[in-house]
């Protein structure tokens, strides 16, 4: 949806309304010239009927040419009070993707409904230079190339069992000259604590809790292996070539639809069936592509 606006309006000024530290990925980042923080108590006057709005965001609102709003709002109570602040135009996008159709083509929907083309629905990010700065000082001091693992989710149905994550990681330790690196969020402190008491190996680090900006420049240049979540969307839309590990969910809905990124989906959507061999010989096959053998 953000590509096709800053296609159509290449000189447009957007601005997201959003959580910033998701949000962060797009500021001044092609897509976006400014974030505001959508956690702002004014904010919640706008979800009730015929309430008071305050001055500064009814300002605020009226700015805009137009407004996107993907916000839950089944009575379009927000709606409403968005046109009440003089906004000009205001359309609406999913608040809830639905197993419908992907995920990318629900949610640009709303710029479909003005009229402009989408003709690839592959997200990409473009990290700064700065965030590119700092990802190689992250990584300074590993041997390329970089096999970067992230074994959570948002779900324990969505991740593969840690043992088989540790049999693949013990392969690839054993077996080419490169580094592995961990991704973990708060989500994953479990995991990471059984990781890191594992491989206590200069070849292996681990990147804990980063901001997404940073955690995208870390992953464009590396070989991915990640679940069906949000690290993985991040991922692919850098370039990295991805392997995704779908159990219960719809890779037809949820996968990323890039071409760097390949599914495999487990035997009867159960993850703790899918063969640690078959992994194996997807990342063997992604590493002979750049010239290594294992």
């Amino acid at each position: 949806m953000l590509a096709a606006l800053r296609e159509a309006y290449p000189n447009a000024e957007i601005e997201i309304l959003g959580y910033k530290h998701i949000a962060a990925l797009a500021e001044d980042r092609f897509y976006a010239q400014r974030v505001r923080s959508i956690e702002s108590g004014l904010l919640s006057r706008f979800f009730a009927k015929d309430a008071h709005l305050p001055a500064e965001l009814a300002t605020y609102f009226a700015e805009f040419d137009l407004i996107v709003s993907y916000l839950y709002d089944p009575d379009q109570i927000f709606e409403t009070n968005l046109r009440r602040s003089s906004a000009q135009e205001v359309v609406c996008g999913p608040a809830k993707i639905e197993n419908s159709s992907h995920a990318a083509r629900q949610l640009a929907q709303p710029v479909e409904e003005l009229g402009l083309s989408i003709s690839n629905f592959a997200p990409k990010l473009y990290p700064s230079s700065e965030d590119r700065h700092r990802a190689r000082e992250f990584l300074a001091g590993l041997a390329a190339p970089v096999v970067a693992f992230h074994p959570g989710s948002g779900s324990d149905q969505k991740n593969w069992p840690l043992q088989k994550w540790i049999e693949l990681g013990n392969h690839l330790l054993r077996n080419f000259d490169g580094s592995l690196l961990i991704i973990s969020g708060e989500a994953d402190e479990d995991q990471t604590r059984q990781l890191e008491s594992i491989w206590q190996n200069p070849r292996v680090r681990f990147a804990k809790h980063l901001p997404l900006p940073d955690l995208a420049a870390l992953l464009e240049r590396t070989i991915f292996v990640g679940h069906d979540s949000g690290i993985s969307h991040l991922a692919a839309a850098t370039g990295a070539k991805c392997i995704l590990l779908f159990g219960p969910t719809d890779p037809s809905v949820w996968a990323p639809l890039n071409e760097n990124a390949r599914v495999i989906r487990a035997p009867d959507r159960d993850l703790c069936r899918l063969d640690v061999d078959l992994v194996r010989a997807a990342l063997d096959q992604e590493l002979m592509r750049i010239g290594i053998r294992t």
